[in-house]
């Protein structure tokens, strides 16, 4: 049969917009199937929890499930990269931090994705108070004490970290710069592990999050010297803030978010969005984080856009903190 040029042209443009038009059934359509959350540290850590709480409202919310994939490896970025990697359809979203979307831009020079731009901004889950915690035997009982055996005996001391970039290791960082001493410095696939090696006395201290160590401090298994927030943390109330012990400077509260790969339709980032929100708004979802001693950011300051500005300040933030530590990632 021969067509005339007109209905030719009309039949290739009708061709041409078939992509666009699948890729729009699809967005309205979703999710059609369970969804993965890329988490870039091993089970137990704040990345860990958060996205099991907040993922398992998500599969009530929309109708499938949500399922945790851990990823652990260089302080986060090696899932990171594992996640921006993937297929822009919404079907595998990244669990981040302000280690693998901030710190991470100075550590590593070879860093496979740019933070601002290889990412589409879904929401801020939770921000983690950290807290300077201890073997249960260490030999100092408040700040004071820790800060002077510490600055008189850090050639000997060892301190725990979930790798170059993770959150506790940059707070780590922070903490040792401060006083201005130079431990051995011991890394773990995560804060699960570290907590771990931290109670069974393999090493000596560490900055974690109040979700790995509150229940450990409150048992008496961890001492607990301050937390970096302006306010006491109600998980462990008992455990003074940083400005209170003597030191105001260590001010420490990640926040940790939700990401999809850069290109992930429009609609499937709202789908996604909206249900973080109704995550984060229900009281038993609420309840959960914040005994493990998590803060729920309010709900202007957890969207696509604010999370989006965070990330870039962030970045400007840390980088020449960094850079002055001058330490790299392998």
């Amino acid at each position: 049969m021969k067509l005339s040029r007109r209905t030719f042209l009309h039949l290739a443009a009708g061709a041409a917009a078939l992509p666009a038009v699948s890729r729009m059934a699809s967005a309205q359509a979703y999710p059609a199937r369970p969804v993965t959350i890329v988490v870039p540290f091993a089970a137990g850590g704040s990345s860990d929890v958060s996205a099991r709480i907040v993922g398992e409202y998500m599969a009530r919310t929309l109708g499938q499930q949500f399922i945790i994939e851990n990823v652990p490896g260089a302080g986060g970025t090696t899932g990171s990269t594992r996640a921006m990697r993937a297929k822009a359809d919404g079907y595998t979203i990244l669990m981040g931090h302000m280690g693998t979307h901030a710190v991470s831009v100075s550590l590593y020079p070879n860093l496979a994705y740019k933070p601002d731009v290889d990412f589409e901004p879904i929401g801020v889950v939770i921000e983690v108070p950290v807290v300077i915690v201890a073997r249960n035997n260490f030999p100092a009982n408040d700040l004071k004490e820790f800060m002077a055996y510490v600055r008189a005996n850090a050639a000997k001391l060892n301190m725990a970290h979930a790798g170059v970039g993770s959150n506790i290791f940059n707070f780590g960082l922070l903490l040792n710069s401060l006083l201005g001493v130079r431990p051995t410095l011991v890394p773990f696939t995560g804060a699960g592990p570290a907590t771990n090696a931290l109670l069974s006395g393999q090493v000596d201290y560490m900055c974690n999050g109040v979700p790995e160590s509150g229940s450990h401090i409150q048992a008496g298994m961890l001492k607990a010297y301050a937390v970096g927030t302006a306010e006491r943390n109600p998980a462990i109330p008992n455990v003074p803030t940083s400005k209170e012990a003597g030191l105001p400077e260590f001010q420490a509260a990640p926040w940790f978010a939700l990401f999809a790969p850069k290109g992930t339709p429009q609609l499937v980032r709202d789908t996604l969005s909206d249900a973080v929100h109704k995550a984060l708004d229900d009281p038993s979802v609420r309840k959960r984080l914040l005994d493990l001693g998590a803060d729920i950011p309010p709900k202007a300051a957890r969207g696509q856009k604010p999370l989006a500005v965070l990330v870039k300040s962030e970045i400007a933030r840390w980088t020449p903190i960094m850079t002055a530590a001058n330490v790299k990632g392998e």
